[in-house]
């Protein structure tokens, strides 16, 4: 017994050791790393919000701060220290730290530099890497190629052929399924619903509720293994929705590789299936199997898909508008102006339909897609900006650390967006400052995709407030609540792949 107890109090003694060893270290790295970046102020915190526990923890003072702090905390934290750059530095799993950066000419210094001074962490990118490599887990030559195949599928031509095809949607959509009904309710506007949401032969699913779910389970579907995903109702809907994605795709590619119709073979996935292709292959390059390249499209598809980008988008423009009645009717009335003739507009209109697109630009830079873009310094270097005073400064960045450009913190900056909080589509009718708009990224990593999505948004919101006023749904547990309360209510939002209402019940009222 003795013995035991001694060897139970050394044992004890050598892990509190080691503990205290551990700890020590931890600290000197964190006092170390303060002090490469000269202690420029921001946050200071236990744990990394890069870990997977970073992820799922929600934001907790000097604990975390949580996947969702570039959303919920805004500029503040900015404003707060009085200069649009500020840091964040962890001490657990082990000292790491990062730049937040809301000022635009920095950003722009970022996004526009040649070469390699400031590329993709890729680490932080492996989650994505999870369907194959693809488009925005790439960086120097495999970037490029990727760009290069995917570009021509984003020509002039297929963007009024997606006007085409969003305008005739709309139409079937008021044609059919609202067809008779003088008010449409829905509890979500992302569940609205449209006349090509059919599930067809040998599916148990729409296309557009496998890709949503497995958007919304993306973390879940990668973190839980394969035999578990019976285990509960929630898994196994992520199960069949991963599934028939995948079904999906094969389908679409098989289809594409027999296609003999040049005009099937102008989108972007034909133009990935073509560079497949064994006569377009550079040397030393190896053709994809159909599993590698559906892992490809896999995660190009969820990228870069509309409903990601654009259906979210045009939730929040719809609740907004929603909330803002006499906007809602300044928009009507410039519809009518242009359409003076009550026709339905085309793609050749769009550029006259201006608060169209600035609605759905300012509900952009209001809830932007995707609230940090990460980039690394790959050298030692400084920034120069202005603080709250005017006061010049300048920031040191020691090689190898990583940099945020924190979207959010720009698109609220007043430095750039006056009453950054109000919703004023008329701040894009004039000059802007395209530079503090980062809803698509910027500079040579910009979005391909960017000009598909303003043309759907346009044309979209165009064709549906000429039709219908839209209205937040009344409901009874929510009788007593004020404006502002509606307001937070209706506008809550999450980060999934990209940010999402949480749940937004909407009523459209055809126009007399």
């Amino acid at each position: 017994m003795i013995v035991t107890g001694l060897s139970l109090e050394t044992l004890s003694i050598l892990v509190g050791s080691v503990v205290a060893l551990r700890a020590l270290q931890l600290f000197l790295d964190f006092r170390r790393l303060l002090a490469n970046i000269h202690h420029l102020p921001g946050h200071r915190t236990i744990l990394s919000s890069s870990t997977v526990l970073g992820r799922l923890l929600p934001p907790t003072p000097l604990l975390i701060l949580g996947h969702d702090h570039f959303w919920l905390l805004k500029h503040g934290p900015f404003a707060e220290r009085g200069l649009d750059i500020i840091s964040a530095v962890a001490c657990w799993p082990k000292a790491m730290g990062s730049m937040l950066i809301a000022d635009v000419n920095v950003i722009k210094d970022i996004v526009w530099s040649r070469g390699e001074r400031f590329p993709k962490p890729l680490g932080q990118y492996t989650v994505l890497t999870f369907f194959g490599e693809n488009i925005i887990a790439s960086e120097g030559n495999e970037w490029k190629r990727y760009r290069k195949v995917v570009a021509p599928g984003f020509s002039e031509k297929n963007k009024r052929l997606v006007w085409d095809a969003t305008t005739q949607i709309m139409l079937d959509l008021f044609d059919t399924m609202w067809a008779g009904q003088e008010e449409v309710v829905v509890n979500h506007s992302v569940d609205l619903t449209f006349p090509d949401d059919v599930i067809p032969l040998g599916h148990q699913l729409t296309f557009k509720d496998a890709l949503r779910t497995v958007t919304q389970d993306l973390t879940l579907t990668i973190l839980v293994p394969r035999w578990a995903m019976g285990l509960t109702k929630s898994f196994r809907r992520a199960r069949l929705a991963f599934d028939e994605l995948h079904r999906y795709l094969t389908e679409m590619i098989h289809e594409r590789q027999e296609s003999k119709d040049e005009e099937d073979n102008n989108d972007l996935l034909s133009s990935l299936v073509s560079a497949n292709d064994n006569e377009n292959l550079s040397k030393g390059e190896v053709r994809l199997s159909d599993s590698e390249l559906i892992g490809k499209l896999q995660f190009q598809t969820l990228a870069e898909h509309d409903y990601i980008t654009t259906a979210h988008a045009l939730s929040f423009a719809f609740a907004l508008l929603a909330l803002h009645p006499d906007k809602q009717e300044e928009m009507y009335q410039h519809i009518k102006h242009v359409l003076s003739d009550g026709r339905i507009p085309t793609y050749d209109d769009m550029p006259s339909l201006t608060y169209s697109s600035a609605v759905f630009n300012e509900a952009l830079r209001m809830f932007p897609p995707v609230c940090a873009v990460p980039k690394s310094s790959a050298e030692d270097t400084t920034f120069t900006l202005t603080d709250v005073n005017g006061t010049l400064k300048t920031v040191v960045v020691p090689k190898g650390l990583d940099l945020i450009l924190d979207v959010p913190g720009l698109h609220y900056n007043p430095k750039y967006w006056e009453d950054p909080f109000a919703f004023k589509p008329e701040r894009f009718l004039g000059d802007w400052n395209r530079d503090a708009f980062l809803a698509f990224s910027g500079g040579y990593r910009g979005c391909a995709g960017r000009k598909f999505a303003e043309t759907e948004g346009a044309a979209v919101l165009t064709i549906l407030i000429s039709q219908y006023i839209i209205s937040i749904k009344d409901e009874p547990q929510f009788a007593g609540e004020t404006y502002e309360q509606r307001k937070a209510r209706v506008l809550d939002a999450r980060s999934m792949l990209t940010l999402a209402p949480t749940r937004l019940p909407l009523v459209f009222r055809r126009r007399t």
